[in-house]
């Protein structure tokens, strides 16, 4: 059970951008002007002159299906890149970067919850858990730092998940239910304490006690880490948790 409600008082709309941050504030994410387009033979999916987001920002995106939100989140994660305009992560505009810089940037500053979980089926629910320890020394430090090591972080986040159960841990994801799945997706979007923390539909296949313990540990886990949140979400009974909702079709002027 979750002790302190995820309900949060204040949340607002906004057709365009977060506070505005201050002059010795750099913004988590900003895109200025950006263009995306899947092909040259089909109109831009996505047209944003301008959007901020700024440290421990709780951002809930919200649109129909169809209307981009997943290729906004990919946009800033630098899985792909604009035609148009420029997208920048902590200051650093992803598309100045190869691809295996790149690569290595989100490994070390973004946790990215995906739609479709993308667990490795072979890897253990701790291994799952881990994996961007192995790929980042910065995000392995910071596990260790709060935890001792990286499996005792990994552990924290999943007994918080309610899946610490010696059982379901040594299992193969493919044998476990889609909402464990899910939990196990985000615990390791959390570990070693990423700035960003992109979600897709993160809590779609968990139940309202799990939604709201995994909103618990994602709020608490990036209060802590200074990070912001992205987070998109058919479900709108959660927005009133968040600082700001955007509605894409304010921000998208295709």
């Amino acid at each position: 059970m979750v002790s302190t409600p995820y309900h949060a008082q204040g949340s607002r709309t906004c057709a365009l951008t977060s506070t505005t941050p201050s002059p010795t504030t750099v913004p988590v994410a900003t895109l200025r002007d950006v263009v995306f387009a899947w092909n040259r033979e089909t109109p831009p999916v996505l047209r944003i002159a301008q959007l901020d987001i700024v440290p421990r920002e709780r951002v809930f995106l919200r649109g129909p299906s169809g209307s981009g939100k997943s290729t906004l989140l990919n946009l800033l994660a630098g899985v792909v890149l604009p035609q148009q305009g420029s997208v920048a992560v902590l200051g650093t505009d992803l598309g100045a970067l190869g691809g295996a810089a790149r690569d290595r940037f989100r490994a070390d500053h973004v946790g990215f919850v995906f739609q479709l979980f993308n667990l490795i089926p072979y890897l253990t629910v701790v291994e799952n858990v881990v994996l961007p320890c192995l790929f980042s020394a910065r995000r392995r430090e910071r596990a260790i730092a709060a935890s001792g090591s990286v499996d005792a972080d990994a552990l924290r986040l999943l007994q918080h998940l309610d899946m610490a159960d010696p059982a379901v841990l040594a299992r193969p994801a493919t044998d476990l239910s889609a909402g464990q799945q899910q939990r196990v997706a985000a615990a390791r979007a959390l570990v070693g304490a990423p700035e960003l923390v992109i979600a897709d539909e993160a809590t779609s296949a968990l139940d309202a006690d799990r939604r709201a313990a995994f909103l618990d540990l994602l709020f608490r886990e990036c209060a802590a880490a200074g990070a912001a949140i992205v987070f998109v979400s058919h479900d709108a009974s959660a927005a009133p948790a968040f600082d700001r909702t955007i509605e894409l079709a304010s921000i998208n002027t295709t």
